[in-house]
């Protein structure tokens, strides 16, 4: 089953941007597979997957010190504007 996550026109591709972070630190998908403690080919299934689990999500946060929650939050209705 293909799942997409919309937020106001927007899907965000969970995946696509925890590798793009991955690679804007210059981390390998080695190291980034041990702190997760998993193989790197789970790493790579990851990049492809459009929504994760939460706790997963949490874990792959504190490890890259983003919020990757932050995708997700910045486009709920009715949250007040940033000042």
């Amino acid at each position: 089953m293909v799942c997409a996550f919309f937020i106001v026109g927007l899907m965000v591709h969970i995946g696509h941007l925890i590798e793009q972070e991955l690679r804007r630190q210059r981390r390998s998908v080695s190291w980034f597979a041990r702190e997760l403690y998993c193989d790197r080919t789970n790493v790579y299934k990851l990049f492809q997957k459009e929504s994760i689990d939460t706790m997963l999500l949490y874990r792959i946060s504190v490890v890259l010190s983003h919020d990757f929650f932050q995708y997700y939050t910045d486009e709920l209705p009715g949250k007040p504007p940033e000042k």
